[in-house]
């Protein structure tokens, strides 16, 4: 039973200790980066519903490509903030 018990137990104390190295200032990076990420993620959501409404291919395939583009950057600004709060 304190197998059991002990084996239980493990998750939680790696989620503790993984939590122990983090500075105020390095989660408050990586809640921003989450933000940047998220905001960017439905703006390309906005312009994929525009290129869905778009009357002719053209246009519905400029905004398709927009809205990748708006993603990856949002993507890869995210990804350097992280970096960043993980030099921290």
């Amino acid at each position: 039973m304190k197998k059991i018990a002990i084996l239980a137990a493990l998750p939680a104390a790696a989620l503790a200790l993984s939590a122990c190295g983090e500075s105020p200032q390095e989660e408050a990076m990586e809640s921003q980066a989450d933000a940047t990420e998220e905001a960017a993620d439905n703006q390309a959501d906005m312009i994929d519903d525009m290129a869905d409404d778009a009357t002719d291919e053209t246009t519905e395939d400029t905004l398709e490509d927009k809205a990748d583009a708006v993603e990856a950057a949002g993507e890869e600004k995210a990804d350097a903030m992280e970096d960043q709060a993980d030099q921290m």
